[in-house]
């Protein structure tokens, strides 16, 4: 099955616009952008808008789908949900699935809308967490500092992360920012939760996108080379941090390893990846843990001076900017997706090729994480 349609609604500062009114918007681009008409599409996959999102979203989209999928892992989800329709396709029940989702995380908290607070909850096992005031961050925090103890990473070279990420939004019109950093900025900025700077940390934005996957009879219709799901895995960890067996490893070591095995490739092939970057230390574990470099040699892969993932780079990663400049609505794993795709298709060559990756790009890597490391979704697309 193959990626034949992929659009983002309007990003960033979006005022004026209800995350129904971006669902709505990325999946009309979609839809134009695969060139396929609307009645081929018989599943719906969302979340974020609470336990009936797929209902709403299908009623508001004018769709009524024979398959749905409304699985709810943090930020992974897309890629999981991708991996679900990939199989639901191959099986013959479903012909084109419309994955989308659409956010005003930015304009919420603007407005003092309760419906911004990113809840985790004190149920269950968080509720021997909570009192202690274990935030995301400070999660993502303490497991930056146990790969700083065990292998001598420095902040330095985390910070390389968004230097090289920032450097990427520059030539990306569509990210929220796109002012070059240094990592002396990124060093000196307020500090949020140690050793997390603001930039270290993803920005806060509005968007959506959307994405449309088909079975391979409706390829020679579509506007687009396609891009075909070659592997995919996933994988949970844990909710709470005692139950997290090992600080510097995430899921990805397993969602990656499956992925590269049922698409029969490895990470050398690979030309570019699109990480999910909340945190600085989350491409960089994630790299590791991927088979791009070693277990404790993510610190020196990532260092800006080493210029590895600016789209020029050794290895292309979060090539829009990221969540860390371009854009970061809540659950951006979709957005990865989009990316990529774009990547693959070479679609900014002619018109933008300071924003396209260099040479002719046949493989990318996506892979998307939730929670604090709690949930992993990897997908391995091709041309």
């Amino acid at each position: 099955m193959a990626v034949v349609g992929v659009a983002l609604s309007d990003c960033g500062r979006v005022d004026d616009a209800t995350p129904f009114q971006l669902h709505a918007q990325a999946a009309r681009r979609a839809l134009a952008d695969s060139g396929l008409p609307k009645d081929v599409i018989d599943g719906v996959a969302s979340a974020g808008l609470g336990i009936l999102a797929p209902v709403e979203v299908s009623e508001y989209l004018g769709l009524r789908p024979t398959w749905t999928d409304s699985t709810s892992v943090g930020g992974s989800t897309w890629e999981v949900m991708a991996a679900h329709a990939a199989d639901a396709i191959a099986a013959g029940h479903a012909n084109a699935v419309l994955l989308v989702y659409g956010s005003t995380a930015r304009a919420d908290l603007k407005a003092r809308r309760r419906t911004a607070a990113l809840s985790l909850g004190a149920r269950g096992p968080l509720q021997f967490e909570a009192p202690y005031g274990h935030t995301l961050i400070a999660k993502y925090a303490m497991a930056a500092r146990r790969h700083m103890h065990e292998y001598g990473t420095t902040a330095e070279q985390l910070a390389g992360v968004a230097v090289q990420a920032r450097t990427n939004a520059a030539a990306n019109p569509d990210a929220m920012h796109r002012t070059p950093i240094s990592v002396d900025e990124v060093l000196s900025g307020p500090m949020v939760a140690d050793p997390f700077t603001k930039l270290h940390c993803c920005i806060r934005s509005d968007g959506g996108c959307a994405v449309l996957l088909a079975a391979e009879e409706y390829v020679p219709d579509s506007r687009h080379e396609p891009v075909w799901i070659l592997g995919t895995g996933e994988a949970l960890s844990h909710s709470t941090m005692s139950d997290w067996e090992d600080f510097t490893v995430s899921p990805a070591a397993v969602s990656g390893r499956l992925a590269f095995e049922r698409a029969g490739v490895s990470p050398a092939d690979v030309d570019l990846c699109e990480l999910y970057d909340a945190f600085t230390y989350m491409p960089l574990v994630m790299l590791e843990d991927l088979g791009f470099c070693a277990k404790g040699d993510g610190g020196p892969f990532v260092e800006a001076k080493a210029g590895r993932l600016l789209r020029d780079g050794e290895l292309p990663t979060n090539t829009d900017g990221g969540g860390l400049s371009a854009c970061h609505p809540g659950m951006r794993g979709l957005f990865l997706i989009v990316e990529a795709v774009r990547q693959l298709r070479r679609e900014y060559a002619a018109s933008a090729p300071d924003r396209q990756v260099p040479g002719d790009p046949r493989l990318a890597l996506v892979s998307g994480t939730g929670g604090w490391f709690c949930s992993s979704g990897t997908l391995v697309l091709g041309r």
